[in-house]
Formats: structure tokens, C-alpha cells, sequence
């Protein structure tokens, strides 16, 4: 399988370790490699620049976000939520057509300062967005619910924790869930919320999920749904 992972940040770099890592051909996209690859300074987060990320993972090439979407199977979205639909319409709507678009965005909202707010919220979602601006991509939001750490392995976390995935392509979203299992993902641990409509509520567990990173310190944790579900 050939994934472009959008976006150069600890998201996209640990969502392309680890598709690298499972013998997948993997890119990371960007605006300007030049530019992304002259960086020497940490990132906002105190993250390493990705040029020093990068010589650890020489497998992972850097290209413009048209190319990278143009050359794969499957498109994953790990950019800012307020910049994704700009770094999409970049990737180039004819290189999204018929593919998988994996969302793991959330619409944080930081104008007014911390904590960030949600926008779209409520009545849309970021995945919405993505989809209706994109109706030939076959959007699936998963993901976003956790620390990236969490993503590519659930074991992080001790006991019973879910995985939630939205999307209106059925096959899509199996698609999805086998990367999913491929990271390590029980089959009983992915819950399917349904529509792309029900990305609204996963996005919506964002500020509770930032509140207990400040609470507790550290991003190792993970929502379960006890209780009998269907298939479970």
C-alpha cells in the first residue's frame, strides 16, 4: 500500500514511522521540502526540526503535498484543523478522487487563546467540511480522539480503550479498519459511529480530552465505552 501522510508535525511523523515501519511505501507531504527541510529549530511543541526526524527514517521521502497525494493509495490528514482544507485543495482535488482520505484533524481553535475552542462545531464538523469540498474522496475520520503515541499503539494504554471511526463509504471505512488492526487495534476495541455526520461528536471529545492531558499529565490514556454494544 502507498500512503501519503500530509502534514510534517509529531502526528504525521509517528502515523509515517509506523506505516514505514509495516512495509508500506510512505511519504510525508509538505508545502516546501526546501523550506521544511532547512528548519533547525524545535517546532512550537519542542518537537526536532524534521530534517533531524527525517535521518532516522530515510525510508520516509519529503515531497509538495500534490505530489505525495497523487502517488498514493491512501491520504492521511494530520495538519492543523484550521489549515486542512487549504493543505487539501494544495494536494489537488483530482489526486483525492476515488481515495481514501483518512482525517485525523481536529478544528481547534486557538484565536482566543488556551484552551482553544472547537470550530466548525456542533451542527458541522471539520470531517463535513473536508468531505462536501471534497465529494470525489472517500473521507473517514479516526483517530483524532488520542495522543499519536495511543494511535500506532493502543498497548500504551493498559485494559479495554476504543478507536472510533465516521465515514458514508462502507468500504472505506474496512479499509481503514485494517490499518487499523495492523497497528495493533483489537477487531472489538473499533467502534463505526456511522456517517461522516458523526465526526461532530468525536471531534467534540477535544476539549475534554485536552483537560485531562492538563489534569493528568501526560498523554497516555484513552476513552472506553463499558457496557454491551453490538458486535462487541
Amino acid at each position: 500500500m502507498r500512503y501519503a501522510v500530509l502534514g510534517t508535525g509529531i502526528v504525521g511523523r509517528t502515523l509515517a514511522a509506523k506505516l514505514s515501519g509495516l512495509g508500506h511505501e510512505t511519504v510525508v507531504g509538505t508545502r516546501d521540502p526546501e523550506v521544511t527541510l532547512a528548519r533547525t529549530e524545535p517546532d512550537g511543541y519542542g518537537n526536532p526540526p524534521f530534517a533531524h526526524w527525517q535521518a532516522g527514517h530515510p525510508a520516509v521521502r519529503l515531497t509538495p503535498f500534490a505530489e505525495a497525494s497523487g502517488r498514493a493509495d491512501t491520504v492521511i490528514n494530520t495538519t492543523a484543523g484550521a489549515a486542512s482544507l487549504e493543505v487539501l485543495s494544495a494536494a489537488g482535488a483530482d489526486n483525492l478522487a476515488g481515495k481514501v482520505l483518512v482525517d485525523i484533524a481536529n478544528p481547534l481553535d486557538f484565536s482566543a487563546g488556551m484552551p482553544p475552542s472547537l470550530d466548525p462545531v456542533n451542527t458541522d464538523s471539520l470531517g463535513e467540511r473536508i468531505q462536501r469540498a471534497f465529494p470525489r474522496a472517500r473521507v473517514v475520520k479516526t483517530l483524532n480522539t488520542m495522543n499519536c503515541a495511543v494511535m500506532v499503539d493502543p498497548s500504551r494504554v493498559a485494559g479495554e480503550h476504543e478507536v472510533f471511526v465516521s465515514g458514508d463509504d462502507a468500504d472505506a471505512k474496512k479499509q481503514v479498519e485494517e490499518m487499523l488492526l495492523s497497528f495493533g487495534w483489537p477487531p472489538a476495541s473499533i467502534v463505526d459511529l456511522g456517517d461522516i455526520t458523526t465526526a461532530r461528536g468525536t471531534e467534540m471529545l477535544l476539549p475534554l480530552w485536552l483537560r485531562l492531558w492538563g489534569a493528568l499529565g501526560h498523554g497516555d490514556f484513552n476513552f472506553h465505552i463499558a457496557g454491551a454494544r453490538p458486535g462487541a
